[in-house]
């Protein structure tokens, strides 16, 4: 078959020119100077770069990916650090009942309810149970104790005031973390664990008392060194898990 050579198959290169893209310019309201943004396309816009920050302003313009800008405080960054160095305290606040116990080495106020919340994350589903909420109240319900400890039983403290002191320091530390939604939802969900006043707080408070048994049986077993002491453990053990059960039927 013959072929015309004349005719070029090719399409035309201008076919594959990019188009060029329009530049936008945006300016802080804190300086004079614009900055060009540049977009990466016409149907989803996102921000490539963009800086237009006058020198010691006490915020910063972010562009979102709707193109709205928004603002960072920094007064709202500085509560925030201030509030989770505060909570720092509970990784070094050793349980006290354990200290009283003559553990070595006790767990923590948040190693307790790091595992509490683990608990509700893997616990089964039930009805009309918010498992969420479950693990927020799990990390909040002692967060008071980064102020005023973990106040137990044999310190004598009666309940109503040991509650009014959790309560005093919670506010406090709501106002370090500035107020807002975040600060009225922890105060939210500590009173409806203290209170009792919901399904998810009455199987939170379940999880407190689990994770203790849990770790009493854990340190229990590590204090024994020889096979005999071991097995009168674990008899002793079986022996009250039985109880339990036929108290429960």
């Amino acid at each position: 078959m013959a072929v015309n050579t004349s005719i070029n198959c090719a399409p035309p290169l201008h076919r594959f020119r990019r188009r060029r893209l329009p530049i936008t310019f945006i300016s802080h309201a804190s300086s004079s100077s614009s900055r060009p943004i540049c977009f990466t396309g016409a149907a989803t816009l996102r921000l490539v770069s963009v800086h237009s920050q006058k020198p010691g302003s006490e915020s910063s313009a972010i562009m979102s990916n709707t193109g709205v800008p928004s603002r960072l405080s920094s007064s709202s960054t500085a509560s925030a650090i201030d509030f989770l160095t505060l909570c720092h305290r509970l990784k070094t606040t050793k349980r006290k009942g354990w200290i009283n116990h003559g553990i070595k080495g006790p767990e923590s106020i948040a190693d307790h309810m790091y595992r509490m919340a683990l608990m509700a994350l893997i616990a089964g589903d039930l009805p009309d149970v918010n498992r969420e909420r479950c693990i927020k109240i799990a990390i909040v319900h002692d967060i008071a104790e980064a102020i005023v400890g973990d106040i137990t039983p044999s310190d004598g403290v009666p309940k109503e005031e040991k509650s009014r002191r959790e309560q005093a320091a919670l506010t406090d530390m709501c106002k370090i973390l500035g107020g807002g939604m975040r600060a009225e939802e922890i105060q939210e969900l500590w009173a409806e664990y203290e209170s009792n006043a919901s399904l998810e707080a009455n199987l939170v408070k379940d999880f407190d008392k689990v994770e203790m048994i849990l770790q009493a049986l854990e340190y229990e077993m590590g204090k024994f060194q020889t096979e005999i002491g071991k097995s009168w453990a674990a008899e002793i053990n079986s022996r009250r898990n039985s109880q339990l059960a036929d108290k429960a039927n």
